[in-house]
């Protein structure tokens, strides 16, 4: 970490690099999990507002007993490759109490990093096997946010990486490289499956990427899709873990927001939440795991709550 990467929270408005240094992902995977058991967490149902050519703009406010949050991102998927970001905005954050206004975070470092940390929560609950290899279908911002964690927060040495970009997963595996980690590109993800007990999908989930049968001890995060119309896996394979396995969403929220589960034409209510997981004494996993992530405020607020609790200094 620089200076400049610490630089004191009163100075309110933190930077990417800033908002980065305060969010190490075994403290955001800490307090998520403790958010998950804070009954005084409320979560309004998020305000996704169509922009003209595509794009959406997205209000996602949350609370608990002492902090409020709203976030503020606007999505443009048309951005995908042109040295623009798809996500930007701002986490802005208040004090309940006094109604101060006491942060500003940068809003795509808070969605990357919160996203993978919440991915790598499920993964150290749910995953059946976690010495990897990891396979990553998608080497954009997610991709590289998801390296990171799982290579953090779990004893993987070996990372498999796929993307429709060969440039993009080239400098994914040579990132992974630096982090101590062997790496590999495949142009087959479907196949790569095969030798991967844990992967991460995160694509812009404009399509189907994988629809291989996983391993009897996968487990599979899958974050691209967060509506009705997006989709990353294949209807088929969404039924066999329904059937064979163990499905777990995010939060209940996905009832109406999983796309690839939804057009597999599945009950998503069914499914159980990482509320369950995390309240449960033992929660039973059967078979191989798909987690589906979609996105929710209260990730954002425990992102928020893991910067206030950190000194200033």
């Amino acid at each position: 970490m620089t200076a400049a990467s610490l630089t004191p929270l009163s100075s309110t408005l933190l930077d990417p690099a800033q908002t980065a240094a305060r969010l190490p992902y075994p403290l955001l995977v800490k307090e998520l999990a403790r958010l998950l058991e804070d009954t005084s967490v409320q979560v309004p149902p998020r305000l996704v507002q169509p922009l003209p050519g595509g794009a959406s703009l997205f209000v996602m406010p949350a609370l608990d007993a002492r902090t409020a949050i709203t976030k503020l991102i606007t999505f443009t998927p048309a951005n995908a490759g042109s040295g623009l970001a798809t996500i930007q905005g701002d986490v802005v954050v208040f004090d309940v109490i006094t109604g101060q206004r006491k942060l500003v975070l940068d809003g795509p470092t808070v969605t990357a990093r919160r996203t993978a940390a919440v991915s790598l929560l499920a993964a150290q609950r749910l995953a059946p096997c976690m010495q990897g290899p990891l396979l990553i279908v998608g080497a954009g911002v997610q991709g590289k946010a998801h390296l990171e964690a799982f290579a953090e927060g779990l004893p993987i040495k070996e990372v498999v990486i796929a993307s429709r970009s060969a440039s993009s997963a080239q400098g994914l595996a040579q990132h992974a490289q630096s982090l101590g980690l062997k790496a590999r590109v495949v142009t087959d993800a479907n196949a790569a499956l095969a030798d991967c007990p844990l992967a991460v999908i995160c694509t812009p989930a404009s399509g189907v990427v994988l629809s291989a049968l996983p391993r009897s001890d996968a487990f599979i995060a899958a974050v691209g899709a967060f509506t009705p119309q997006m989709v990353e896996l294949s209807p088929e394979l969404c039924c066999y873990f329904a059937e064979q396995g163990t499905v777990v969403v995010d939060t209940v929220d996905a009832e109406h927001e999983a796309g690839d589960l939804l057009q597999a034409g599945l009950d998503v209510a069914r499914f159980a939440s990482l509320a369950d997981v995390i309240r449960a004494e033992v929660f039973p996993v059967t078979g191989p795991v798909l987690f589906k992530s979609c996105g929710w405020a209260g990730w954002d607020l425990a992102a928020a709550r893991t910067v206030l609790a950190q000194p200033a200094g």
